[in-house]
This record gives C-alpha cells, structure tokens and sequence, in this order.
C-alpha cells in the first residue's frame, strides 16, 4: 500500500474525476488509516511504498504492478499524468526481492485490469490496458489468461466492475463489458455474484476478499447482504474521498502473493 500523503484530484483522467470537487485530506487519510487497521485486525500484514510528491494518484498502487508466486511485472501506464508512478513501484520490486521484476512491452496497468482467479487472469482491455499485454502478462507469470472487453468509461479499469471473492468465485456487473465477454463469464463462472449498478456506484466490486472477508465500500449494503448470503463475511470500510477520484478499495491494495519479505532471490 502507499499512503495518500499526496492525494488530490488535480486533473480529470476518468469519469469519476472533477478537479472542482474539494478532496478531504484528513478524511481521506483517516479512510485509508482504517483500511490498513481493518486488514491487519484481519491477519494480513501491510508493507509501504513511499508515495512521491506530484503524483497524487500513486496511493491507487494496485494499478503499478502484478504479483504472483513472488513474482513481479510492473506496469506502463497509457497515461502521462501516472507514468512515473510505475518506476517508482518496479523500484521497490527490485529493492524487496521479487523475482523477474520487470517493465511491461505495452500499456499495461497491472491490477487495475489483472486480476487472478486461481491459476488465471482475468484482463480487461477497452480502455487502458492494450489486448497484447495480456499474453505478454501471461507468459511472465504462468498462468492461462481471459480477455475480456469493458465498453462503459465509468468502468475504465477491470477492478471498478469485477471483484474476485476466492479461488474460484467472482461478482461481476453485467453492464460493464460486450456481450461476448459477459457470454464468457457466465460460462466460466456460473455460480458468480452478479452485482447491478448501484452496487457500483460507490465501487462496491473494488474489493478485496481473502476468501471469506470482503473488505468492500460501506455504502455498498446491498451487495454486501448478497455476499453474506453466499457465506462471506463483508467488511464495510468507507473510502469516499478515494471515489471522487475512481478509485477504491482494491485500488488502494495490491496483493503480495507469494513473496516472502527478507528472502531474495
């Protein structure tokens, strides 16, 4: 995680982003404080990234990288406001042991359009990440990739309408992807969550789930009832001020899987 000592909307990327609209910096940094307290009251352990002055959106660290089994592909962002935040994550890779730590050929914005259900990623494209990078993601870090196309700018990163709930669960909006990726989900994952767009106005599916807590948007209680129904356990946390930029949650968290801090490889 980094933390927001930087944070602001100072420029529009997205449609969730408006410059005129005041961010809260003591709310936003008491929002994240809570999420690392929920994940460590959770079992988890928490390692930062020093945020960098001038990139106010570097707190949203999922979307700098990838991590599977310990090893790490970083990302190339497609735009120029973001770009350094990428050097400065592959950085911390490389400082911290992560094994093949290396730069993506194409624009590819790690776990803000990667996301891993057991041994595959899901990728999005559409919006930010290129299709190619898929396959090139795939063969850095050994697993079977899924395609599949957002086709709503509100939902211009997989994470915004896609969460994975456990090995081999997923919710997932509809609305958000063509129609031959919501074919694709339906056939692969017949037992998903299916969330509807209030759920996603608050970014109910940037989630994170260790596969019986979701911590997830608190405004989201009504997909957060659904879960429970299914037999999870959702863990409401408020990150209002993160909305106003597009990001949530899971954008605020990216998964370490596999590395283990002190052992270099």
């Amino acid at each position: 995680m980094c933390p927001p000592t930087y944070f602001d909307v100072v420029y529009s990327i997205n449609e969730w982003m408006d410059p005129a609209v005041d961010v809260d910096h003591a709310l936003a940094q008491r929002q994240w404080t809570t999420l690392v307290d929920t994940f460590r009251r959770l079992g988890h352990r928490v390692h930062l990234v020093d945020p960098v002055p001038g990139l106010p959106d570097m707190v949203f660290v999922t979307d700098s990288g990838l991590v599977v089994d310990g090893v790490a592909l970083g990302a190339r962002y497609r735009t120029a406001q973001r770009g350094p935040e990428a050097e400065h994550v592959l950085r911390w890779f490389r400082d911290n042991g992560f094994r093949r730590a290396e730069r993506p050929r194409y624009v590819n914005e790690g776990g803000g359009d990667l996301l891993v259900v057991g041994r595959t990623i899901l990728a999005g494209t559409g919006f930010r990440t290129d299709e190619r990078a898929h396959a090139e993601a795939g063969a850095h870090l050994g697993l079977r990739v899924l395609t599949l196309r957002l086709v709503n700018p509100r939902y211009y990163h997989l994470n915004t309408a896609l969460g994975v709930l456990d090995g081999s669960t997923i919710a997932y909006l509809p609305e958000a992807f063509d129609p031959s990726s919501v074919a694709l989900l339906r056939s692969v994952f017949p037992d998903a969550v299916v969330a509807t767009e209030e759920d996603t106005r608050s970014l109910g599916l940037n989630l994170v789930s260790d596969g019986h807590n979701v911590v997830l948007s608190a405004q989201a209680t009504s997909l957060a009832g659904r879960l429970r129904d299914r037999g999870y356990n959702p863990v409401p946390v408020d990150m209002s001020e993160f909305t106003k930029s597009g990001g949530g949650i899971r954008c605020c968290t990216m998964e370490l899987s596999g590395w283990t801090p002190g052992v270099s490889s």
